[in-house]
Protein backbone atom coordinates (compact mmCIF):
# COMPACT_ATOMS: atom_id res chain seq x y z
CA UNK A 1 0.00 0.00 0.00
CA UNK A 2 1.50 3.08 -0.88
CA UNK A 3 1.44 6.10 1.58
CA UNK A 4 -1.86 7.74 2.42
CA UNK A 5 -3.26 5.50 0.25
CA UNK A 6 -6.41 3.37 1.67
CA UNK A 7 -7.46 -0.17 0.30
CA UNK A 8 -11.23 -0.54 0.93
CA UNK A 9 -12.51 -4.38 0.61
CA UNK A 10 -15.66 -4.97 -1.60
CA UNK A 11 -18.65 -4.43 0.13
CA UNK A 12 -22.59 -4.14 -0.46
CA UNK A 13 -23.62 -0.95 1.61
CA UNK A 14 -27.72 -1.15 2.45
CA UNK A 15 -29.93 1.94 2.39
CA UNK A 16 -29.60 2.80 5.67
CA UNK A 17 -32.74 2.98 8.48
CA UNK A 18 -31.64 6.44 9.19
CA UNK A 19 -33.84 7.66 6.85
CA UNK A 20 -37.58 7.55 5.70
CA UNK A 21 -38.72 4.72 3.77
CA UNK A 22 -39.19 7.39 1.14
CA UNK A 23 -35.94 8.29 0.66
CA UNK A 24 -35.19 4.75 0.84
CA UNK A 25 -37.09 3.66 -1.80
CA UNK A 26 -35.61 6.94 -3.76
CA UNK A 27 -32.24 5.78 -3.41
CA UNK A 28 -33.65 2.15 -5.10
CA UNK A 29 -34.85 3.76 -7.39
CA UNK A 30 -32.41 5.93 -8.67
CA UNK A 31 -29.86 2.90 -8.69
CA UNK A 32 -31.98 1.45 -11.33
CA UNK A 33 -32.32 4.57 -13.51
CA UNK A 34 -30.90 3.48 -17.08
CA UNK A 35 -27.17 3.35 -17.21
CA UNK A 36 -25.62 6.11 -19.71
CA UNK A 37 -23.42 5.32 -22.39
CA UNK A 38 -19.87 6.01 -22.10
CA UNK A 39 -18.70 9.62 -22.74
CA UNK A 40 -17.94 10.37 -26.54
CA UNK A 41 -14.47 11.78 -27.62
CA UNK A 42 -14.28 15.30 -26.81
CA UNK A 43 -14.02 16.37 -30.74
CA UNK A 44 -17.86 14.00 -31.18
CA UNK A 45 -20.23 17.03 -31.04
CA UNK A 46 -22.35 15.41 -32.75
CA UNK A 47 -21.93 12.29 -30.05
CA UNK A 48 -22.22 15.26 -26.82
CA UNK A 49 -25.57 16.44 -28.32
CA UNK A 50 -27.31 13.38 -28.64
CA UNK A 51 -25.53 12.32 -24.61
CA UNK A 52 -27.79 15.55 -23.78
CA UNK A 53 -30.52 14.81 -25.36
CA UNK A 54 -30.66 11.54 -23.58
CA UNK A 55 -29.98 12.91 -20.09
CA UNK A 56 -32.79 15.66 -20.81
CA UNK A 57 -35.10 12.81 -22.32
CA UNK A 58 -34.50 11.07 -19.18
CA UNK A 59 -35.51 13.85 -16.73
CA UNK A 60 -38.65 15.24 -18.64
CA UNK A 61 -39.98 11.62 -18.34
CA UNK A 62 -40.11 11.82 -14.12
CA UNK A 63 -42.43 14.78 -14.63
CA UNK A 64 -40.83 16.30 -11.74
CA UNK A 65 -43.04 19.72 -12.25
CA UNK A 66 -46.42 17.66 -12.38
CA UNK A 67 -47.17 19.12 -8.43
CA UNK A 68 -45.67 22.56 -9.93
CA UNK A 69 -47.19 23.28 -13.13
CA UNK A 70 -50.95 23.99 -12.01
CA UNK A 71 -49.67 26.73 -9.53
CA UNK A 72 -47.39 28.80 -11.60
CA UNK A 73 -47.52 30.49 -15.09
CA UNK A 74 -44.56 31.14 -17.17
CA UNK A 75 -43.52 33.50 -20.27
CA UNK A 76 -40.62 33.55 -21.75
CA UNK A 77 -38.73 36.57 -22.11
CA UNK A 78 -35.52 37.86 -23.09
CA UNK A 79 -32.86 39.26 -20.87
CA UNK A 80 -30.18 41.24 -21.53
CA UNK A 81 -29.98 38.85 -25.11
CA UNK A 82 -30.54 35.66 -23.02
CA UNK A 83 -33.23 33.80 -23.95
CA UNK A 84 -35.37 33.40 -20.03
CA UNK A 85 -38.60 32.54 -18.63
CA UNK A 86 -40.50 34.46 -15.63
CA UNK A 87 -42.20 32.35 -13.87
CA UNK A 88 -45.11 33.26 -11.29
CA UNK A 89 -47.16 32.07 -8.54
CA UNK A 90 -50.96 32.36 -9.31
CA UNK A 91 -52.98 34.35 -7.22
CA UNK A 92 -49.80 35.53 -5.05
CA UNK A 93 -49.84 38.20 -2.70
CA UNK A 94 -48.63 41.59 -3.39
CA UNK A 95 -46.66 41.49 -0.30
CA UNK A 96 -43.93 38.47 -1.65
CA UNK A 97 -44.26 40.57 -5.03
CA UNK A 98 -40.74 41.84 -4.08
CA UNK A 99 -39.11 39.21 -3.64
CA UNK A 100 -37.27 37.88 -7.14
CA UNK A 101 -35.15 34.43 -7.38
CA UNK A 102 -32.64 34.02 -10.12
CA UNK A 103 -32.62 30.32 -10.31
CA UNK A 104 -29.60 28.56 -12.97
CA UNK A 105 -30.17 25.21 -13.46
CA UNK A 106 -28.33 22.56 -13.23
CA UNK A 107 -27.54 19.11 -15.94
CA UNK A 108 -23.83 19.29 -15.88
CA UNK A 109 -23.00 21.86 -17.94
CA UNK A 110 -24.38 20.31 -21.00
CA UNK A 111 -27.89 20.05 -20.41
CA UNK A 112 -31.23 20.83 -18.58
CA UNK A 113 -31.92 23.65 -21.21
CA UNK A 114 -34.92 25.04 -23.09
CA UNK A 115 -38.24 23.26 -21.61
CA UNK A 116 -36.41 21.76 -18.66
CA UNK A 117 -35.29 25.08 -18.17
CA UNK A 118 -38.65 26.26 -17.82
CA UNK A 119 -39.57 23.37 -15.53
CA UNK A 120 -36.86 23.78 -13.38
CA UNK A 121 -37.70 27.50 -12.64
CA UNK A 122 -41.68 26.62 -11.93
CA UNK A 123 -39.98 24.22 -9.54
CA UNK A 124 -38.23 26.64 -7.82
CA UNK A 125 -40.98 29.31 -7.98
CA UNK A 126 -43.25 27.32 -6.15
CA UNK A 127 -40.10 26.05 -3.77
CA UNK A 128 -39.34 29.72 -2.54
CA UNK A 129 -42.44 31.54 -2.98
CA UNK A 130 -41.35 33.88 -5.36
CA UNK A 131 -41.17 35.54 -8.98
CA UNK A 132 -38.47 33.37 -10.68
CA UNK A 133 -36.32 34.62 -13.46
CA UNK A 134 -34.83 31.42 -15.18
CA UNK A 135 -32.31 31.95 -17.84
CA UNK A 136 -31.81 29.29 -20.84
CA UNK A 137 -28.30 30.09 -21.05
CA UNK A 138 -26.14 28.35 -24.12
CA UNK A 139 -24.01 25.28 -23.46
CA UNK A 140 -21.63 22.98 -25.19
CA UNK A 141 -21.32 21.01 -27.57
CA UNK A 142 -22.17 24.36 -30.08
CA UNK A 143 -21.13 26.88 -27.11
CA UNK A 144 -18.38 26.39 -24.54
CA UNK A 145 -17.22 28.45 -21.93
CA UNK A 146 -17.52 30.98 -21.20
CA UNK A 147 -20.68 31.11 -23.44
CA UNK A 148 -22.84 29.95 -20.34
CA UNK A 149 -21.01 32.41 -17.73
CA UNK A 150 -21.41 35.61 -19.94
CA UNK A 151 -25.20 34.51 -20.26
CA UNK A 152 -25.48 34.40 -16.43
CA UNK A 153 -23.78 37.82 -16.27
CA UNK A 154 -25.87 39.29 -18.61
CA UNK A 155 -29.06 38.32 -18.17
CA UNK A 156 -28.59 39.24 -14.44
CA UNK A 157 -27.34 42.16 -15.74
CA UNK A 158 -30.77 43.07 -17.22
CA UNK A 159 -32.49 42.15 -14.04
CA UNK A 160 -31.22 44.16 -11.99
CA UNK A 161 -32.87 46.96 -14.22
CA UNK A 162 -36.07 45.75 -13.29
CA UNK A 163 -35.44 44.40 -9.52
CA UNK A 164 -33.24 46.25 -6.74
CA UNK A 165 -30.60 43.77 -6.30
CA UNK A 166 -31.35 43.78 -2.26
CA UNK A 167 -34.69 41.67 -3.99
CA UNK A 168 -32.68 39.19 -5.37
CA UNK A 169 -31.45 36.30 -4.29
CA UNK A 170 -29.70 34.16 -6.78
CA UNK A 171 -29.99 30.15 -6.88
CA UNK A 172 -27.80 27.13 -8.41
CA UNK A 173 -28.32 23.36 -8.49
CA UNK A 174 -25.10 21.62 -9.30
CA UNK A 175 -23.71 22.69 -12.47
CA UNK A 176 -26.06 25.62 -11.85
CA UNK A 177 -24.56 26.21 -8.60
CA UNK A 178 -21.12 26.67 -10.37
CA UNK A 179 -22.68 28.96 -12.89
CA UNK A 180 -23.83 31.12 -9.62
CA UNK A 181 -21.03 30.92 -7.65
CA UNK A 182 -19.18 32.50 -10.95
CA UNK A 183 -21.41 34.91 -11.35
CA UNK A 184 -20.89 36.22 -8.16
CA UNK A 185 -16.60 37.01 -9.05
CA UNK A 186 -17.75 38.12 -12.44
CA UNK A 187 -20.19 40.39 -10.83
CA UNK A 188 -17.14 41.46 -7.99
CA UNK A 189 -14.59 42.12 -11.08
CA UNK A 190 -17.06 44.37 -13.40
CA UNK A 191 -18.51 46.09 -10.26
CA UNK A 192 -21.90 45.29 -10.55
CA UNK A 193 -23.72 45.02 -6.93
CA UNK A 194 -24.22 41.37 -5.47
CA UNK A 195 -27.81 40.04 -4.86
CA UNK A 196 -28.99 39.54 -1.04
CA UNK A 197 -27.88 36.34 -0.90
CA UNK A 198 -26.60 32.83 -2.85
CA UNK A 199 -27.99 29.70 -2.52
CA UNK A 200 -25.89 26.49 -3.68
CA UNK A 201 -27.58 23.01 -3.73
CA UNK A 202 -24.90 20.61 -4.04
CA UNK A 203 -22.64 23.04 -6.29
CA UNK A 204 -20.40 21.54 -9.03
CA UNK A 205 -17.61 23.86 -8.09
CA UNK A 206 -14.25 22.36 -8.42
CA UNK A 207 -14.17 20.98 -11.76
CA UNK A 208 -10.50 19.38 -11.35
CA UNK A 209 -12.32 16.81 -9.38
CA UNK A 210 -10.02 17.36 -6.27
CA UNK A 211 -12.13 16.79 -3.35
CA UNK A 212 -11.64 13.15 -1.23
CA UNK A 213 -15.59 12.44 -1.80
CA UNK A 214 -14.43 11.96 -5.56
CA UNK A 215 -13.45 9.02 -4.29
CA UNK A 216 -15.16 8.03 -1.37
CA UNK A 217 -18.16 8.43 -2.58
CA UNK A 218 -18.15 7.26 -6.25
CA UNK A 219 -20.07 4.07 -6.73
CA UNK A 220 -22.08 5.06 -3.49
CA UNK A 221 -24.16 8.29 -5.43
CA UNK A 222 -26.72 6.66 -6.82
CA UNK A 223 -27.12 9.85 -9.23
CA UNK A 224 -23.76 10.98 -10.14
CA UNK A 225 -22.50 6.86 -10.97
CA UNK A 226 -19.40 8.80 -12.41
CA UNK A 227 -16.77 11.52 -12.42
CA UNK A 228 -17.72 14.36 -14.90
CA UNK A 229 -14.75 14.97 -15.65
CA UNK A 230 -14.92 14.72 -19.65
CA UNK A 231 -17.62 16.73 -19.53
CA UNK A 232 -15.22 19.22 -17.61
CA UNK A 233 -13.01 19.02 -20.15
CA UNK A 234 -15.74 20.03 -22.95
CA UNK A 235 -17.11 22.55 -21.06
CA UNK A 236 -13.72 24.49 -20.38
CA UNK A 237 -13.01 24.47 -24.20
CA UNK A 238 -9.00 24.74 -23.40
CA UNK A 239 -9.09 26.93 -20.34
CA UNK A 240 -7.53 25.42 -17.13
CA UNK A 241 -10.02 23.95 -15.12
CA UNK A 242 -8.64 25.02 -12.12
CA UNK A 243 -9.36 28.95 -13.25
CA UNK A 244 -11.79 30.30 -10.67
CA UNK A 245 -14.35 31.03 -13.43
CA UNK A 246 -14.31 27.84 -14.28
CA UNK A 247 -13.75 26.29 -10.80
CA UNK A 248 -15.14 28.87 -7.84
CA UNK A 249 -13.86 27.46 -5.24
CA UNK A 250 -10.69 28.16 -6.02
CA UNK A 251 -11.68 32.45 -6.33
CA UNK A 252 -10.22 35.03 -3.82
CA UNK A 253 -13.33 35.43 -1.56
CA UNK A 254 -11.41 37.83 0.86
CA UNK A 255 -12.29 40.57 -2.11
CA UNK A 256 -16.02 40.07 -1.62
CA UNK A 257 -18.62 37.26 -1.90
CA UNK A 258 -22.68 37.81 -0.65
CA UNK A 259 -23.96 35.73 2.19
CA UNK A 260 -23.91 31.68 1.01
CA UNK A 261 -26.21 28.82 2.10
CA UNK A 262 -24.91 25.64 0.19
CA UNK A 263 -26.00 22.12 0.85
CA UNK A 264 -25.13 18.61 0.49
CA UNK A 265 -25.91 14.98 1.09
CA UNK A 266 -23.43 12.20 2.90
CA UNK A 267 -23.70 9.80 -0.01
CA UNK A 268 -23.02 13.02 -2.49
CA UNK A 269 -20.22 12.46 -5.29
CA UNK A 270 -20.03 16.86 -4.69
CA UNK A 271 -19.89 16.53 -0.80
CA UNK A 272 -16.55 17.80 -0.85
CA UNK A 273 -17.31 20.79 -2.93
CA UNK A 274 -19.46 22.11 -0.55
CA UNK A 275 -17.89 21.53 2.57
CA UNK A 276 -14.63 23.46 1.06
CA UNK A 277 -16.63 26.01 0.01
CA UNK A 278 -18.02 26.56 2.76
CA UNK A 279 -14.79 26.44 5.02
CA UNK A 280 -13.13 28.91 1.72
CA UNK A 281 -15.81 31.31 2.68
CA UNK A 282 -16.14 31.15 6.47
CA UNK A 283 -12.05 32.00 6.25
CA UNK A 284 -12.04 34.75 4.14
CA UNK A 285 -15.23 36.11 6.53
CA UNK A 286 -17.70 35.79 4.47
CA UNK A 287 -21.64 35.00 6.11
CA UNK A 288 -21.50 30.93 5.04
CA UNK A 289 -23.90 27.72 6.06
CA UNK A 290 -23.48 24.34 5.15
CA UNK A 291 -27.14 22.01 5.08
CA UNK A 292 -25.83 18.06 5.26
CA UNK A 293 -28.32 15.83 4.56
CA UNK A 294 -28.19 11.90 5.98
CA UNK A 295 -27.75 9.68 3.02
CA UNK A 296 -28.41 12.12 0.33
CA UNK A 297 -27.10 11.16 -3.38
CA UNK A 298 -26.82 14.33 -5.48
CA UNK A 299 -29.95 15.55 -6.20
CA UNK A 300 -31.68 14.28 -3.34
CA UNK A 301 -34.93 11.56 -3.07
CA UNK A 302 -37.07 12.23 -5.64
CA UNK A 303 -39.83 14.03 -3.07
CA UNK A 304 -39.23 12.79 0.07
CA UNK A 305 -40.10 14.03 3.38
CA UNK A 306 -35.59 14.67 3.87
CA UNK A 307 -36.14 16.58 0.20
CA UNK A 308 -39.39 18.28 1.19
CA UNK A 309 -37.68 19.69 4.56
CA UNK A 310 -34.53 20.94 2.77
CA UNK A 311 -36.44 22.61 1.10
CA UNK A 312 -38.36 24.38 3.67
CA UNK A 313 -34.73 25.26 5.04
CA UNK A 314 -33.59 26.86 2.15
CA UNK A 315 -36.66 28.98 1.58
CA UNK A 316 -36.35 29.74 5.33
CA UNK A 317 -32.78 31.19 4.61
CA UNK A 318 -33.81 33.20 0.93
CA UNK A 319 -36.55 34.80 3.12
CA UNK A 320 -34.20 35.54 5.88
CA UNK A 321 -31.81 37.30 2.94
CA UNK A 322 -34.84 39.33 1.50
CA UNK A 323 -35.88 40.24 5.23
CA UNK A 324 -32.28 41.81 6.10
CA UNK A 325 -31.94 43.89 2.74
CA UNK A 326 -35.18 44.98 2.92
CA UNK A 327 -34.82 46.90 6.13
Amino acid sequence: MREAELVVPARTIPAPLSISPEARAGLIAAANLPERPDYPALDDLEGWAESAARSDAIVAGLRLDAAAAPLVESEAIVLGGVPSYRITLRGRSAQNEENVLFDIHGGALIAGGGDLCRVTGSMMAVAYGATTYAPDYRMPPRFRYPAALDDCVAAYRALIARHPPRRIVVQGSSAGGNLAAALMLRLRDEDLPFPAGLILQSPEVDLTESGDSFRTNLGVDTMLKRPLMPVNLLYANGHDLADPMLSPLFGDFSRGFPPTVLTSGTRDLFLSNAVRMHRALRKAGIESDLILSEAMPHGGFFGAPEDVQLLAELRQAAERFWTRAGR
